[in-house]
């Protein structure tokens, strides 16, 4: 059995990524469902909606799942975590801040630890935590990344090397082919946000489903670097006016006010290009078709094994 497959008690290793304020109790149990681990967002949503997406997930599915809290971006962090452990949520996942405080706590309620890093050292500092899984993060990635801009390819074996706790690789990755690429890397799983955004279950805006069906291997862009607050969107209209007010000059403020997770809906759920962003990593230019999550992860599986046996007959 797979490192984390064992620990999270779930059949694949792929991992559900975070998806902010358009996450869903649909797809977080589809993933689940499949065989993954599907996964609630918290973004910046009240605790009330997120303990509607809880108990909407529950209903849906009775396998594991985790809820997801970015602790510096959600004002309600503290709120939502009482929350997974009301429901005895079986798993939490951890970022954009300082784990430590609350692993404690949420291990004394039997919950297991995910927590998202984009450096050695805090993965390390992740582990002394008490973390049980890591996910590595790259530059590769969807929304909101990290301002060391490190790729996937170069952080996991490093991050490898120096923890003792199974690590999952995001960022880049969309099919069996990458599964198989990390796995050589000494990854035990993948996290994937973009590639679930084009399947069937997914209940984002076809306009959004549409864009990355038609996107090529530069299809995305960053946004956000000239005030240390990079995000990396599908190149859209909306993207184009980003990038040209940070071009006349943007404050931190400014920039949050053009990139809040209500812009965000309208791309993502209304599929305005306009007036809306679209998450979107590099890996959408990976992107051809739009299965059902089960086909997505059973297809990924058999592409992986079969890509690992002919790399073992190449040496």
């Amino acid at each position: 059995m797979n490192g984390i497959t064992s620990v999270l008690g779930i059949k694949y290793p792929i991992i559900q990524g975070g998806m902010g304020n358009i996450s869903n109790a649909i797809l977080t149990a589809a993933v689940s469902e499949a065989g993954g681990l599907g996964t609630i967002g918290a973004g910046t949503m009240p605790a009330e909606e997120v303990e509607q997406i809880i108990l909407e997930t529950k209903s849906r599915t009775s396998k594991p799942f985790s809820v997801n809290v970015a602790l510096s971006v959600s004002p309600n962090a503290v709120e939502i975590l009482r929350l997974a452990v009301k429901y005895k949520v079986q798993i939490v996942t951890l970022s954009a801040g300082n784990p430590a405080p609350f692993i404690p706590k949420l291990k004394e309620a039997g919950i297991k630890i995910i927590t998202v890093v984009a450096s050695v050292k805090q993965a390390k500092k992740a582990e002394a935590a008490g973390a049980d899984i890591l996910v590595a993060e790259g530059y590769e990635a969807a929304g909101i990344n990290s301002n060391l801009e490190t790729t996937t390819l170069a952080l996991i074996p490093q991050i490898v090397a120096q923890v003792n706790i199974p690590v999952v690789a995001a960022g880049g990755i969309g099919d069996g082919k990458g599964l198989a690429a990390m796995l050589a890397l000494g990854a035990s799983g993948v996290q994937m946000g973009t590639r679930f955004i084009a399947t069937k279950e997914a209940p984002f805006h076809d306009n959004y489903k549409q864009k990355l069906l038609q996107a090529n291997d530069h299809q995305t862009v960053i946004v956000g670097r000239s005030v240390g607050r990079i995000r990396r969107l599908m190149n859209t209209s909306y993207a184009g006016k980003l990038i040209e007010a940070e071009k006349q000059g943007l404050t931190p403020e400014e920039f949050a006010e053009l990139t809040t997770e209500e812009i965000h809906k309208k791309g993502a759920l209304e599929g305005c290009e306009d007036n809306g962003f679209m998450n979107g990593g590099q890996v959408s230019g990976l992107v051809s078709d739009i299965p059902t999550v089960q086909e997505l992860l059973d297809r990924m599986i058999k592409e992986a094994k079969e890509r690992l046996r002919i790399a073992t007959l190449l040496l």
